[in-house]
């Protein structure tokens, strides 16, 4: 089963928001209160209009929907992970539910750090995977959009040059891409090669090292000999009461 067949995108207008999901996430995350939260303008934005905006935007992105299994495991590490890391587990949970974000980690990933990243390169990206769908200034401003959800979540640096970097990953990030990919309906080697992980941008035996991590804390259960990759997340599941 996937969980993950939204067919949206919010980039063509918004970014990540972190900095707004951080604020819906922390007044709300203790008793469930996240449409109140979304109601009573905690993302503090001055229209009306721009407050709808944004909160349809942010529910598009997250959800908040504690049914929906993918969003409780992410509520439950937003409140185990290090704050350094919840950009990046932010970014992946986005990742399955925007396609335009989905379809940008090939450029991303593919862009040594140190180097720039290609606005040309990400809206032939747009192009190639919608021909025509979309006008140049729509392009553009999605485009600028992806550049600075890439930037919130630490893989981008600089107003202007927009050079690619890298956040260093922990186990959690790790544990959390693993886990995205499982919502996805990927098993064994092919989570190692989803979408989730691979904006990780790291190699396959630092995502090996840290799934070992991850398994040391119970996050998931995670085995690998002959050259066969075993990842599941019973354990995980049963704390949470998920029946995935």
């Amino acid at each position: 089963m996937t969980y993950f067949n939204n067919p949206i995108t919010v980039h063509t207008a918004r970014t990540l928001m972190f900095a707004e999901l951080s604020k819906v996430m922390d007044h709300a995350i203790h008793d469930n209160r996240y449409s109140n939260s979304l109601k009573e303008n905690i993302a503090s934005k001055k229209t009306k209009s721009n407050q709808k905006r944004t909160n349809s935007a942010l529910v598009s992105l997250y959800s908040f929907d504690e049914a929906f299994p993918p969003f409780f495991c992410f509520k439950h590490f937003w409140q185990i992970a290090d704050e350094i890391d919840m950009p990046v587990i932010s970014l992946l949970f986005a990742i399955g539910n925007d396609y335009l974000l989905r379809e940008s980690i090939s450029v991303i990933i593919s862009t040594a750090v140190g180097e720039k990243i290609s606005k040309l390169r990400l809206e032939e990206n747009i192009e190639t995977h919608h021909p025509q769908k979309f006008t140049n200034n729509t392009r553009s401003s999605a485009t600028r959009n992806i550049i600075s959800s890439w930037k919130q979540a630490g893989y981008i640096t600089g107003k202007v040059k927009n050079i690619r970097t890298q956040p260093n990953h922990c186990y959690h990030s790790v544990a959390f891409a693993l886990l995205m990919a499982y919502f996805n309906g990927d098993r064994g080697d092919f989570i190692l090669s989803g979408k989730w992980v691979q904006a990780l941008a790291i190699s396959e035996s630092q995502i090996r090292e840290l799934a070992n991590e991850a398994a040391k804390r119970d996050l998931l259960q995670y085995q690998y000999a002959g050259n066969v990759t075993t990842i599941s997340f019973n354990n995980l599941f049963n704390k949470l009461h998920i029946d995935a």
